[in-house]
């Protein structure tokens, strides 16, 4: 990929040029990746609402996700 990293005054890279026959390939191969944003549907953020809820009245009962990983491979 031949990208072009665009800088200010100070040399801090602020943004990236993409070839448009590049971007054009990006875009066929994921679908949506110009979209703006990501349309969530309400019930799944109301999920996450609760679940963080719980885990913010309660964070000693979070499990650490390293170990919850072996416990699964192990049930397999």
């Amino acid at each position: 990929m031949n990208l072009q990293y665009i800088s200010d005054s100070t040399g801090k890279t602020t943004g990236v040029f993409i070839p448009i026959s590049e971007w054009n390939e990006l875009k066929a191969k994921y679908k949506g990746i110009d979209q703006e944003q990501i349309d969530i549907p309400d019930g799944q953020m109301n999920e996450v609402r609760e679940r963080l809820g719980e885990y913010k009245n309660n964070p000693d009962q979070g499990l650490d996700f390293d170990k919850a990983m072996d416990d699964l491979e192990k049930e397999l």
